[in-house]
């Protein structure tokens, strides 16, 4: 079947879309829509072009016999402004309150558009570091693992309070929960990460940073590396912080359980993020 420029546009867009951070060779391409090299080449210009106007991401080329083409997902930080405002909207609503300074996040956490739009987020700032994995802890953490995942095109680690049978073998820690000071338990099975990989951990909220340093802790029984540490909101804390390099997109200032008053601000994420150039990405 012989395809129509348009057409292959259309497919090609939607492909490389599902397939991010993975490089493409144009003879798949070529292949694929029974066209010569050089109108594929062609076809992914206007592609490139129209990701980088729109603020959608890069399409970087990578040269030689191995080469080939890969889509980066990116976002400008007008449109991560845009995320944020969303998700501080919903967050300051009195009726998330719940008691010890936390808010109520699980709708937030199960609705699809919402993490899809984060997961973006995280991977456009991530865009230019070698991961691995992205590894958080069960359960709230496990959407936003898989939003960022899916964007990086990486597998998700999850780490859990107790061990499963079904997950054999296990690499257990002790580690103090930040705010509560207490010991507590995290297990992961030995099966889930291989030594030298680069692992950016996630979690939905951190308030002092222990059950993040705890994960910390489990990279370093893995023999892995730290590639980073992407956090949706973090809440203001007086006292000693147990992690201090981190990405966070929405900062919880204050709550005030009386006058059902929510303080939001921006994370550090429009400190620290910055923007992409396809120079920065590693090939």
């Amino acid at each position: 079947m012989k395809w129509k420029r348009s057409e292959r546009l259309v497919d090609m867009t939607q492909f490389l879309m599902e397939h991010p951070h993975k490089l493409i060779p144009l003879t798949f391409f070529a292949s694929l829509y029974e066209s010569a090299k050089s109108s594929i080449s062609e076809d992914l210009t206007i592609v490139k072009e129209t990701f980088e106007e729109r603020g959608r991401g890069l399409l970087v080329t990578v040269p030689g016999a191995a080469g080939g083409v890969k889509f980066i997902p990116t976002m400008t930080n007008e449109d991560v402004k845009i995320v944020a405002e969303e998700l501080m909207e919903q967050l300051s609503k009195a009726e998330r309150l719940l008691p010890g300074g936390y808010l109520y996040m699980t709708d937030l956490l199960g609705s699809p558009t919402l993490m899809n739009k984060v997961g973006k987020v995280f991977a456009s700032a991530f865009a230019s570091e070698k991961i691995d994995a992205i590894m958080t802890v069960a359960t709230k953490g496990i959407p936003i693992a898989h939003a960022i995942a899916r964007h990086l095109n990486v597998p998700v680690v999850v780490v859990r309070r107790d061990s499963k049978v079904t997950e054999g073998p296990t690499v257990s820690i002790n580690y103090v929960s930040g705010s509560a000071r207490r010991i507590q338990t995290m297990v992961l099975s030995k099966r889930s990460m291989e030594k030298g990989q680069r692992v950016l951990i996630t979690d939905d909220f951190m308030k002092v940073g222990g059950t993040i340093n705890g994960m910390k802790s489990l990279l370093e029984e893995f023999n892995c590396e730290l590639a980073g540490i992407a956090v949706l909101v973090e809440a203001e804390h007086k006292g000693e912080q147990l992690v201090d390099d981190y990405l966070s997109l929405v900062k919880l200032h204050e709550v005030n359980e009386k006058s059902g008053t929510i303080a939001l601000t921006e994370g550090n994420y429009f400190v620290k993020g910055g923007s992409l150039d396809e120079s920065s990405i590693n090939n």
